[in-house]
């Protein structure tokens, strides 16, 4: 049987680069080396920000600069490829950034996107991300998609078990308030990760926590309080 792979990260896995303004980190050359390719196809989904042509631009370029072969799909204002089920099937990575994880998977529905994304994880395409692109892959998790108060949000894929809180360490008001709504049953237990820590899920089951930043973790969380979770360090 195939092994399914998710990497679930609070950053994007991108770092900068002085001539393409960013380039493929650790956390993305994690999910080249689980592919197995050497250069990968890889399709984002920037559903989460409408489909924000500057965003796709510098994905665009940050990818390239790797030898790597992008593609996207979008959606908005309507979908730009003939074959959806096909493209995404064909991939060896997809990766979907950050933004409105609420309205993300409210087209992703409507698209039937999200039965899609199913069938290429069951297939071993590899699915990465960062906040949005990590939120989406569990059951729920902490957003600001309703505004700057952040609120519970219980609508994801739940192709790994559990919750997720990205930014733990990043946004001040995140860590009580993940800790609190799971502590209150609002939220299932799950894994919350700095920036720059990514969850690498198998089969559904969570393999390690990597990190492309010294000291950076990430954390168990149950009713009974938070867990370190003993992260490994990539170079």
């Amino acid at each position: 049987m195939t092994a399914r792979h998710i990497v679930a990260t609070s950053s994007g896995g991108f770092v900068a680069d002085e001539r393409y303004g960013a380039r493929p980190g650790p956390l993305m050359e994690l999910c080249r080396q689980l592919s197995g390719a050497d250069e990968p196809r890889i399709c984002a989904l920037h559903t989460a920000t409408g489909d924000d042509p500057s965003r796709r631009a510098g994905w665009y370029a940050a990818v390239a600069a790797a030898g790597w072969r992008p593609s996207h799909l979008a959606l908005f204002p309507m979908p730009n490829l003939d074959d959806v089920r096909g493209h995404l099937l064909a991939q060896d990575i997809i990766w979907v950034g950050g933004g409105s994880v609420a309205g993300l998977m409210v087209m992703w529905r409507l698209h039937g996107i999200d039965v899609l994304l199913r069938e290429a994880w069951e297939a071993g395409v590899v699915l990465t991300g960062g906040s949005a692109g990590s939120l989406c892959w569990h059951t729920g998790g902490t957003t600001d998609s309703f505004g700057p108060e952040l609120r519970p949000w219980t609508d994801g894929l739940g192709l790994v078990p559990g919750s997720s809180c990205p930014h733990y360490d990043s946004e001040a008001r995140r860590r009580p308030l993940y800790q609190r709504l799971v502590r209150e049953g609002v939220l299932d237990p799950g894994y919350a990760t700095d920036d720059g820590v990514g969850l690498h899920y198998v089969d559904g089951v969570l393999h390690e926590a990597v990190t492309d930043r010294e000291g950076a973790s990430a954390y168990r969380v149950d009713r009974d309080g938070e867990t370190p979770v003993e992260t490994r360090l990539l170079t």
